[in-house]
């Protein structure tokens, strides 16, 4: 039972990890469906990503311009920098 209850715990996570976009690999079609992002923006985190390197933290999206705090704050649940 105990092993049953962790499967569907680490399941869930998996599911979560799975289902968010990967702001170091995205393309610009994929990002450009976060909120607030567009195609744009979805542009400007392209190039920050080639000039600077991959992202080590969701948090340095907001070193690209155009996007701040407010537009972190309603996709950090939908990215993840790996």
């Amino acid at each position: 039972m105990i092993l049953l209850i962790a499967f569907v715990c680490t399941a869930s996570v998996w599911a979560q990890e799975s289902e968010r976009i990967n702001i170091n690999t995205a393309s610009a079609k994929e990002l450009a469906q976060l909120q607030n992002v567009g195609p744009k923006y979805a542009v400007r985190i392209i190039e920050h990503r080639h000039k600077y390197g991959p992202f080590k933290l969701t948090e340095e999206l907001m070193d690209v311009p155009g996007i701040g705090f407010r537009t972190f704050a309603k996709i950090k649940d939908q990215i993840i920098a790996q």
